[in-house]
């Protein structure tokens, strides 16, 4: 008789607040996650986070990757690459494994960069 195997999580499928949802409260996922509706809270996702442009978030975001078309204002923490796409309008600060942003992309905090600073952040 063949055993049978737990079933194996996928990051491949996407968790998803549409445009017009307003939500208060924390959110973590071990999914991805894409945020086109309104968030006030904290967001943990243990994969990719996309925020689409009619997207808002008033609240700190803690992933593994991200890419911000709408609004974020809060601390953000992205373990690998965090994208600012053109629309993005983001206040606050970041903390980062790697940073891309487009022209037109609007960004006002501060900005921390390495490995050495997200183990530091990790271990607070």
């Amino acid at each position: 008789m063949g055993k049978n195997k737990e079933p194996e999580q996928s990051n491949s499928g996407f968790n998803l607040i549409v445009n017009g949802t307003k939500m208060t409260g924390n959110i973590e996922s071990e999914n991805n996650f894409r945020i086109d509706g309104f968030i006030k809270g904290d967001i943990i996702v243990n994969g990719k986070l996309i925020v689409g442009e009619t997207g808002e978030i008033n609240g700190n975001i803690k992933c593994l990757t991200a890419e911000i078309n709408g609004k974020v204002n809060g601390k953000i923490i992205v373990s690998d690459l965090l994208s600012l796409k053109s629309t993005a309008h983001v206040t606050g600060e970041i903390i980062i494994g790697k940073l891309s942003i487009e022209p037109n992309a609007y960004f006002n905090g501060t900005c921390k960069m390495g490995d050495e600073i997200l183990t530091k952040q990790s271990n607070e």
